[in-house]
């Protein structure tokens, strides 16, 4: 028997999955109880019960200068910029990936340049952003979208390319118009590709995301993260990082259902 060929039964897998996060949770749960033993007034690894505590002031209670619950306020300015990059970004991706791999010339002319801006690191443009469209919503949008869009691009681009150049052929003998065959067989054929790539662009959207609102917002998860940094209140930073990676997580998760009930057949294919 050889171990590449043994597969775990359904429980042993959820019990495998479950571990790792069962295992971080005790780790913290000894290094907390430790640390506060010798210091009850310990800020570095709060109790469980100083962030239900936090959370609850956050979530649950509005507040006093606002008036508004700042959890739920922070996650609303966060998810609009947020959603708002990535739909812009994938916009420009769908167009821009199927014409550069359905038409040479639009190939040699935006393919290197696409190559290019692609390897820009997007956070060294922040400052550019800044200065050229001020502080407010649209540099941190555009911020996601240059850091996320090129990539898109070029991975749409390359799928299109991989299409069997049979598929084409016989579009065009039936009479197929380059516009037919944009939307008949490249478009279907890509677009369950793009959804994998949006998910795939999950993590460093919300990189460029709290990066932007660090430096300059006055709402916003990244926002209130460095906000309270300075008052070391890891009860309020480590709830939030769980909340943003548990966001990410059903965002992906949501994407990657979409995917299968929309193109059921790109599983079947996943799973060859």
């Amino acid at each position: 028997m050889r171990w590449i060929n043994t597969r775990p039964s359904r429980g042993a897998q959820l019990a495998l999955t479950l571990l790792p996060f069962v295992l971080l949770a005790l780790a913290y749960a000894f290094g907390s109880a430790a640390r506060l033993a010798e210091n009850a007034n310990d800020k570095l690894l709060p109790s469980l019960a100083g962030f239900a505590d936090a959370i609850n002031r956050l979530a649950f209670v509005a507040d006093q200068r606002t008036g508004e619950y700042l959890l739920w306020s922070d996650t609303g300015a966060s998810l609009i910029r947020l959603l708002s990059g990535l739909g812009i970004s994938t916009a420009v991706a769908l167009l821009i990936g199927m014409l550069i791999g359905m038409l040479p010339y639009l190939r040699a002319l935006l393919a290197p340049f696409i190559t290019v801006i692609s390897m820009v690191p997007p956070l060294a443009l922040l400052p550019i952003l800044f200065i050229v469209m001020g502080l407010g919503e649209t540099s941190k949008i555009a911020l996601i979208v240059i850091g996320v869009a090129p990539t898109m691009i070029r991975d749409l681009a390359l799928k299109a390319l991989e299409l069997p150049r049979e598929q084409i052929v016989k579009a065009e003998t039936l009479g197929g118009s380059s516009w037919q065959i944009a939307l008949r067989i490249v478009l279907p054929q890509i677009l369950p590709r793009l959804i994998t790539c949006l998910r795939l662009q999950l993590g460093p959207a919300w990189l460029f995301l709290i990066a932007a609102e660090a430096i300059s917002s006055d709402s916003g998860l990244g926002y209130r993260i460095f906000l309270v940094r300075r008052y070391l209140s890891m009860d309020i930073i480590f709830p939030y990082v769980i909340w943003i990676t548990l966001l990410a997580v059903v965002m992906n998760t949501m994407l990657d259902r979409l995917r299968i009930a929309v193109f059921p057949w790109s599983d079947l294919e996943k799973q060859a």
